[in-house]
């Protein structure tokens, strides 16, 4: 699959340009290793300290965009704030007569610093100030409508998935389709435009699967699944080997939840195959937080390989998923995906305790459950703190059977059960509810009226 890129990495290495070794093409960056990708950066630098006063906002914007991409892979803060800061930088030299499109592209690109942020880091206030400044780059310019549509898109998917309300979920959904629609045809003239465009239809595509997955909604799924199975075969993974690799990585994590829900072992035997074929063709050093991920959601395939068939042996091979997802984002504690890593793996040694009788285990797996549920907000994410309940009640049940007494555990299972099922109902998320009232139902406890 890398090939090409190996290749190309060849000739770069043996007499690239001075300047860089994609001449300013974006869409090069994928095919560069983190050595080639930071040698791009330090040449973009330069480029920027040579340029003559004219040139230089451009030379910036080449390097904010560089620079930007290392924290996309890598989820370096510091690297995210070069980015941003030549983004700055850029703006603020496009002045007078040349404040135009070029402007408007250098305010696009602080916006989509600050989306990254709020990926990486969590912070919502970055996404409102990337609305602000996708706003006036649009007031500006109208050559980055596509662009500024499926960013604030997002934008508006994030909102809504913090919510999980269905019809909010639903609209944020239809806020990609004219975006999506001016990117393709962007892309018959400039085919730059066609990444871009597969790029917004994965966004949206993942804001299905992680609502369906969530709330155990089989048609979003299968929705989900259906599209990142067109965007797959759009993609050569010999020239787009980061863009395939993050939607074969969805892919198979939505068939994977969708298979899961249908009770389907085979087909969840074939997402684990088609995540293990992800991890075969990228590599850490390729690109860290891809390949973290893509660990992650063989770790969630497998856990569920592990459920369907009572396997303590797939959890442990999903735990070891975990631990190499940990190997990239154990030591960033301000990353959103290490603190969602350490909460699976807490489930997931949860989940081995009880099938091997171990109580030690098990008491491990609760401390590591406890850790992040106080680093979880039930303000910010009601849905995500209900789930971690239903959790917490599963272990309070594994914990009475695995001693053989009731010490409280059956209290404590039905307080959380309880606590869930408040939040499922609110949100009207039918499928959760059923789940906290069968749980309910086995402790022997009366469903709350309601």
């Amino acid at each position: 699959m890398f090939e090409f890129g190996r290749e190309l990495k060849r000739l770069f290495q043996a007499d690239g340009p001075r300047e860089g070794l994609t001449g300013g093409d974006a869409s090069l960056l994928e095919l560069l290793d983190m050595d080639l990708l930071r040698s791009e950066a330090r040449a973009a630098d330069l480029g920027v300290a040579h340029a003559t006063p004219r040139d230089r906002p451009r030379r910036q914007l080449e390097a904010a965009v560089v620079w930007r991409e290392i924290a996309r892979r890598t989820g370096d803060a510091g690297a995210l704030c070069k980015a941003a800061s030549c983004a700055e930088l850029a703006a603020n030299g496009l002045t007078g007569a040349v404040r135009g499109d070029a402007w408007a592209r250098a305010r696009c690109e602080q916006a989509l610093c600050a989306l990254l942020g709020a990926e990486l880091f969590g912070d919502e206030g970055l996404d409102a100030a990337a609305d602000v400044a996708l706003a006036e780059s649009l007031a500006t310019a109208e050559a980055s409508a596509a662009l500024v549509g499926a960013s604030r898109a997002m934008i508006g998917a994030r909102s809504a998935l913090r919510g999980s309300d269905p019809t909010r979920i639903t609209e944020a959904a239809a806020a990609f389709d004219g975006p999506i629609a001016e990117l393709d045809a962007q892309a018959r003239r400039r085919p730059a435009s066609r990444l871009r465009a597969i790029s917004a239809r994965a966004d949206r595509l993942e804001l299905l699967a992680a609502f369906g997955a969530r709330t155990a909604d089989a048609v979003s799924l299968r929705m989900a699944v259906d599209g990142l199975d067109e965007a797959l075969a759009c993609l050569d993974p010999s020239y787009e080997p980061l863009t395939w690799a993050r939607v074969a990585t969805s892919r198979g994590a939505a068939r994977a939840a969708l298979a899961q829900l249908h009770a389907d072992i085979v087909e969840i035997a074939e997402s684990v195959n088609d995540l293990v074929a992800v991890l075969e063709n990228i590599t850490r050093s390729h690109s860290p937080l891809d390949w973290s991920r893509a660990q992650e959601a063989l770790a969630g395939a497998l856990q569920m390989l592990g459920e369907a068939t009572d396997n303590d042996r797939a959890f442990d091979q999903a735990i070891g998923c975990h631990d190499r997802a940990l190997m990239v984002v154990g030591d960033q504690p301000g990353l959103v995906q290490r603190g969602g890593v350490a909460y699976d793996r807490a489930v997931c040694l949860s989940r081995r305790a009880e099938l091997r009788g171990d109580l030690k285990e098990l008491a491990e797996a609760e401390r590591a459950l406890r850790e992040e549920l106080r680093a979880s907000s039930p303000a910010v994410d009601p849905v995500g703190w209900a789930v971690r309940q239903l959790n917490f009640a599963r272990l309070y049940e594994a914990r009475a059977a695995i001693a053989g007494r009731d010490d409280g555990e059956r209290n404590a299972a039905a307080t959380a059960l309880a606590a869930a099922l408040e939040v499922f109902a609110e949100h009207g998320h039918r499928s959760l509810s059923d789940v906290a009232l069968r749980g309910l139902a086995r402790l022997g406890v009366a469903s709350p009226k309601g």
